[in-house]
Parts: C-alpha cells; structure tokens; sequence
C-alpha cells in the first residue's frame, strides 16, 4: 500500500515538473519546403526593409523639418514609430526561421515577444482613433485647429494609446504566462500569438479565450467604430466647402489614413474575433502576414504619395542632397 502511494506520488511529481520544465516552443511557421522558404524569405526582407526604410524617412522629415511640426505630422511620426517596432517584434524571428533548421524560441522570449506585439498593436490602434479625431477638428473647426489641439494635449493622448496597449497587453500576457505548458510545444504560427500559444497549455484555458474575445474584440471594434464615425462627419464638411482644391487636399489626406484604417483593422478583427480551431488558426497566420509584413511596408507609401505637404519636403530634400 506504501509502496502504491509511494508511486502516485511520484507520478504526480513527475507530471507537476512536467508542466513547469516546458524551456521553448517550436515556431512552425508556413512551410517546410526549403526552396520556398527562400523565397518567401527574400518576399518578407523586400517589405521589412520598405517598412523600416519608408517610416524611418517619415520619422526625419516630421522631425527635423518645421513646416511638418503640426498635431498630424506628430501622431504620424509617432505611427511610423509604432509600425517599425511593431515589425520588428516578428519580422526579424521570422525571417532568421526561413534560414534556420532549429526555429524554437525560448519561453521567456515566447512570452516576451507577445507582449510587446499586443502592447504596441493596441497602441498603434489606439492612435488611429486619435488621428481621426484629429482630421475632424482640422476640417471642421480650422481657425481653433492650433488652439484646441495644442502641444500638451497632443503628448497626452499620445501618452494615453501607450498605457491603453500596455494595459491591454499586461493582462493577456500574465494570464498566459501563469498557464502550466507540458507538451507539444509546437506553435502553428511564425511568431507567439496569444491564440496559437493557449491551445498548447495543460489547462483550461476558457477564460483566457473569453478575455481574448471580449478584451481584444471590444478593444479592436470599439476603435474601429470610434475611427470611422469622424470621417462621417467630416464627408459633411468636405461637401460644404467652396474651393475645390480644398475639398481635394483634405480628401487626399483622410483616404490615405482611411486605407490605412481598413487594412489594419480589418485584418485584426478577423484575428482576433473569429474562433480558435486549427482551421481558423492557419487563417489568422496568413492574416498576421498583412499586419506585420505588408501593412506597415505600405503606410509610408500611402501616406507620402498621397500627401501634398510630405512630398513638397521629400522634393526640397533630394534637390538639397542633388546639390551636394
């Protein structure tokens, strides 16, 4: 008798290690065919360098150049900032796995690398909203423009979208982090996603789900719906004015952040609102591709060719360097 509960607690032991030795997980990424992993490779380095390229460059110009200091050009550099970061949580991982034999990545990085991508993605969501709100008192009210969106408020709602992101990620991460994970270790994704991560714990992982669903669902459609609503109210002033040119600058700007809008929400939403099945799962891996890879690459060239002040500076600035 001694001896039998001698051997459950040992087997009880064993599987309590079990469940806490977990040191990394393996990132399955999108394929294991060698010759494609090259070229998805040489694909994604083309947009990550875009990306970092395209916002590093916006990020110059709205700094050191005065005609750009205004509300906007700040929340864009401030985009721009978001979407290199935000890139570089995944991206550079990815990329070294399509070269790689052992794509594992430690549980601590696993970790890590989830909360910084949800911290800066809500963030960056976070100032969307913010930036439209900005459109509406810029079109709507252009004599108190300066007035009511002065400095400190600026740096204040900038401030706000990032403890908003930290927030919102902090808890998916810690309610994670405290999850037991004893085996597979495989993760059906090329970065560490909150969904992908949940279906390997040893536990129930029901509240996480919902919190997923609610949080991040509120989260997403709520900014979504908070983002959208200006631009309702702005078509009404667009109408209203009287010089054409007017009407066409303020449309050029506000459908290059509505592009913008549509990209990166959409996507999200699906991500994040759907259900959790291996199914779905390889759907949200191909949709992360267009917020991580493709979305940001694109913002820098949505935002420069659309935009009449961004590319008077970019012309001033390559006449100035033809000079020297």
């Amino acid at each position: 008798m001694e001896s039998l509960q001698t051997a459950q607690n040992s087997r009880y032991t064993r599987n309590i290690i079990n469940q806490t030795s977990l040191q990394e997980f393996v990132l399955v990424g999108f394929t294991d065919i060698r010759e494609l992993q090259v070229v998805l490779f040489c694909l994604f380095l083309m947009f990550f360098l875009l990306n970092v390229t395209g916002n590093i460059s916006i990020l110059w110009f709205v700094t050191f150049d005065s005609t750009l200091h205004t509300p906007m050009y700040f929340f864009l550099g401030n985009l721009s900032f978001f979407d290199i970061s935000f890139s570089c949580v995944a991206v550079p991982k990815m990329l070294h796995d399509f070269l790689s034999q052992q794509k594992t990545i430690s549980f601590g990085g696993c970790i890590t690398q989830m909360h910084f991508f949800h911290f800066l993605g809500s963030s960056e969501v976070t100032l969307l909203t913010i930036m439209s709100y900005d459109r509406l008192v810029a079109i709507g009210n252009p004599l108190r423009y300066s007035v009511i969106m002065n400095r400190r408020l600026c740096v204040g709602l900038v401030i706000g979208s990032y403890i908003t992101g930290f927030l919102h990620s902090l808890l998916h991460t810690l309610l994670t982090a405290k999850l037991p994970f004893c085996g597979p270790n495989k993760v059906n994704h090329f970065f560490c996603d909150i969904k992908p991560v949940l279906i390997l714990a040893c536990a129930d992982i029901s509240l996480n789900l919902k919190l997923l669903t609610m949080v991040t669902g509120y989260l997403a459609t709520t900014s979504f719906l908070l983002t959208v609503f200006p631009y309702l109210l702005i078509s009404k002033f667009l109408l209203k004015m009287q010089t054409l040119q007017g009407r066409k600058r303020a449309f050029s700007t506000c459908s290059s952040h509505l592009m913008v809008v549509f990209l990166l929400f959409g996507t999200a939403m699906f991500t994040y609102l759907g259900p959790s099945s291996q199914d779905i799962l390889d759907q949200d891996r191909a949709a992360a591709v267009l917020f991580t890879v493709v979305t940001p690459a694109l913002n820098p060239v949505i935002y420069t060719l659309r935009n009449q002040d961004m590319k008077k500076v970019m012309k001033k600035a390559i006449k100035k360097w033809m000079k020297i």
